[in-house]
């Protein structure tokens, strides 16, 4: 059986990443990153909808050692994905990445103090360290609520997960069901070919127009040179990010009235911007949508598209007839309803023969569960460019991985020292993807080390500055290792 000292699951923007930082911090580890598909990428080369793009910045959600050098810092998926791959050959990692390799279970060991890989296909690997890359969501199925009589409907029904490539929407009727990055994506991209699109929605969702071209970006890049150029913009972005968050999160009230004035201004006179723009929740209780040079307030401005609100009573043979009693004609549906959130690919995992139950373990750091030897994980941001955190964990866990090496440990595992402490949801965000998988995720607590942090100047000072010792990050040597499992100490579970 083949041995490496890294296993890293998934070959997207945040395998992609790890691997980087491997290879470059820890030039003598040896590792492969696994893909289940057979192409790089993840997100990126998965969606292929119409005008699939970033809803961040490339400046901060690209890699901190590899400018962006596009001019526009919104970008689509194909220049994402370009980014990406130019990524994987720059640092040699293509040799690095079995595709094809789809993780069927991993088992931990303490006698060995190593990890037992079993891939669908029935083969084995082993390895040290696992590196769990492979996103938040199930990659073959989206989330589509049970809609009353679907199946009446003569037209087309689409997920945007799994868009045909050979759909032609020209000259017809689309109604997008969804109101979240999705939707406003589809929407002003599908306007200008179809008939009319219209986004119809149960409540409304923020959504602020941002520059596709960032002016200042571009002057630092001219002026400055294209490396200092990228981390000046990273900088101004993070704080312009952590500021307009912080705002939010401070003054809910004068944040809802600067982006009803926004909107108000994007749309024509008269526009009802407070049925269709004006949530029930405050700014940031759920994430908001960016929508570059204001295109989805364009297409409404232009008459190409209009907004719905309002509740699906059931589908009809020619599209859906809402609670109101009012019905939606249409050609094509689309159903942007959101992820199925799964964590770690859905890889079961055991520790010396134990099951791993998520909801029983609490993260450490936001990347490493209670009780789990050796396993770190990528998950970023919720309020900011995901890609940020992704960064400063990599960072971290190549100095676990150092300060193993200089003291000779073969294990590393988070010890919950206080099993009272009060805990709550991973991921304590209010979008419906999230509150519907609340149940599958691990937890978080009330302090550190056991918070998650969605703050990027409090990680800079947690995973790149702070020691990575720690009373209840416990590290042993190979032999010290079976002790606990023959006395039952640190149990995968809470007790």
């Amino acid at each position: 059986m083949e041995h490496l000292d890294v296993l890293i699951i998934g070959a997207g923007i945040s395998g992609i990443g790890a691997g980087r930082y491997l290879k470059t911090e820890l030039p003598a580890k040896s590792f492969a990153i696994l893909e289940a598909r057979g192409a790089s990428g993840g997100t990126w080369d998965l969606f292929r909808y119409p005008g699939i793009r970033s809803d961040s910045d490339l400046h901060t959600f690209g890699y901190e050692f590899k400018p962006w050098r596009d001019e526009e810092s919104i970008a689509d998926a194909p220049r994402i994905l370009a980014y990406l791959r130019e990524t994987i050959t720059e640092n040699g990692l293509d040799q690095h990445i079995r595709y094809h390799h789809e993780v069927a279970h991993a088992a931990w060991s303490s006698a060995d103090a190593r990890w037992t890989v079993t891939l669908a296909d029935g083969r084995t690997l082993s390895c040290d360290w696992l590196f769990s890359a492979g996103g938040y969501y199930r990659y073959d199925e989206g989330f589509t609520p049970a809609f009353h009589h679907r199946e009446s409907f003569r037209g087309t029904i689409i997920h945007p997960q799994h868009w045909p490539e050979d759909l032609d929407y020209a000259g017809k009727r689309v109604l997008v069901i969804g109101s979240g990055a999705t939707a406003v994506t589809l929407v002003p991209a599908m306007a200008p070919t179809a008939a009319h699109v219209t986004m119809l929605q149960r409540t409304p969702t923020y959504i602020l127009p941002v520059p596709k071209k960032d002016k200042l970006a571009n002057a630092f890049k001219k002026h400055l040179g294209e490396v200092r150029g990228y981390a000046w913009t990273r900088r101004k972005n993070i704080a312009q990010q952590r500021m307009i968050w912080s705002f939010a999160q401070r003054f809910p009230k004068a944040a809802r009235r600067v982006i009803r004035w926004v909107n108000t201004r994007q749309l024509p006179p008269g526009y009802p911007v407070d049925e269709h723009f004006n949530p029930p929740y405050d700014p940031w209780d759920q994430r908001l949508c960016a929508v570059p040079d204001g295109d989805l307030f364009r297409a409404i401005r232009h008459g190409s598209a209009s907004v719905v609100t309002g509740r699906i009573a059931r589908f009809t043979p020619e599209g859906v007839l809402l609670e109101s009693g009012r019905s939606l004609e249409a050609d094509i549906i689309v159903t942007a309803t959101g992820l199925n959130v799964q964590a770690f690919g859905g890889v079961p995992m055991t520790v010396d023969g134990r099951p791993v139950h998520l909801p029983d373990t609490v993260a450490y750091k936001g990347m490493m569960l209670s009780g789990v030897p050796n396993l770190a994980f990528a998950i970023g941001y919720t309020n900011s460019s995901w890609t940020l955190k992704i960064g400063l964990l990599c960072e971290h866990f190549c100095r676990i991985l150092e300060h193993m090496d200089l003291h000779g440990y073969a294990e590393c595992r988070p010890v919950l020292n206080d099993p009272s402490m009060p805990t709550r949801p991973f991921l304590d965000f209010g979008a419906g993807y999230i509150r519907r998988a609340v149940g599958q995720l691990p937890r978080q607590g009330d302090r550190m080390p056991w918070l998650t942090s969605m703050d990027y100047q409090s990680d800079v000072r947690l995973l790149r500055a702070d020691d990575v010792t720690d009373p209840e990050l416990h590290f042993s040597a190979a032999g010290t290792a079976q002790h606990r499992v023959e006395h039952g100490d640190d149990l995968v579970a809470r007790e």
